[in-house]
């Protein structure tokens, strides 16, 4: 669903998504956690219309978003880019609007552990998720996800892909996500499960409420999260130690490869996805 149609006669170039991060690790120890976060959704066509005193395009404000910290890096047109990736994967359906869901810069800084580009068909309708993921140690992979014959992605449409990206040192790099979006008038969710070649490991959810992205609902999400993208980091480092206290399983910076019966192979040929995941060039 865009965004846009969620209220009649109401065309916001710009959504502020406000909710929660779960995540949860099933084994060897359980450990779950659930924090309070707000994302941006913008529309890639509109960008230039969003800048203003409160809100920055490339230049420094409370909230603000730089193109160099999306798709390229290189301060070129978001939209522009991710048409190109829509045309090179074949999903010429994705003919609408673009909508890129992230962490704002926060007075300057911010750190996406991973961004959502939804890509709507002219009707509306979702047809391709581009999921881009980055670590700590400053690398990143895009995922780029489509349903089978480039259809309508649903709620009950299940996005697949094999692990590429090292994440965590206490995660290999083997198995394969499993990723499902909901959207519905007025909210917004993904959830991401974790597969291993042991099978299920961690589950993801982030989703919220959607209003928007007016001065004063950005007003209202900095006085409760002023230090939103610091606290992301300082919280990844925090859960880490608390994993380790645990004594998770630690692979390290570079963990060996991936086991024989990786889970992603297995994975998906029981499960017959109804997905498709397009390479994307990482660093």
């Amino acid at each position: 669903m865009n965004p846009s149609s969620d209220k009649a006669g109401a065309d916001p170039a710009a959504w502020l998504l406000a909710g929660k991060v779960m995540h949860e690790r099933l084994r060897p120890k359980h450990h779950r956690f659930t924090y309070p976060v707000f994302y941006v959704r913008c529309d890639l066509d509109r960008l230039a219309s969003l800048d203003s005193g409160w809100f920055g395009i490339d230049r420094w404000r409370p909230l603000s978003l730089y193109r160099r910290d999306h798709g390229p890096r290189d301060g070129s047109d978001l939209a522009t880019w991710m048409r190109e990736q829509l045309r090179a994967a074949g999903i010429e359906e994705a003919n609408g609007r673009i909508w890129l869901q992230a962490f704002p810069r926060v007075f300057g800084y911010a750190f996406n552990p991973i961004s959502f580009w939804h890509c709507h068909d002219r009707d509306g309708q979702l047809r391709a998720l581009l999921a881009e993921v980055r670590n700590t140690f400053g690398e990143r992979h895009s995922y780029l996800l489509s349903a089978n014959g480039n259809a309508p992605i649903t709620a009950s449409t299940r996005l697949m892909c094999r692990k590429v990206l090292h994440v965590s040192p206490f995660c290999r790099v083997e198995g394969g996500y499993t990723f499902r979006v909901t959207e519905a008038p007025g909210s917004a969710s993904v959830s991401i499960d974790y597969h291993d070649a042991d099978g299920l490991l961690i589950r993801t959810a982030l989703g919220g409420r959607l209003t928007p992205l007016t001065r004063a609902a950005a007003c209202a999400a900095l006085l409760r999260q002023p230090l939103l993208t610091v606290g992301v980091v300082a919280r990844i480092h925090w859960q880490a130690l608390r994993l380790a206290l645990k004594k998770a399983p630690f692979h390290g910076k570079n963990p060996a490869p991936a086991r024989t019966g990786d889970a992603s192979t297995h994975h998906a040929a029981a499960a017959k996805p109804s997905a498709a995941a397009r390479p994307i060039s990482s660093d």
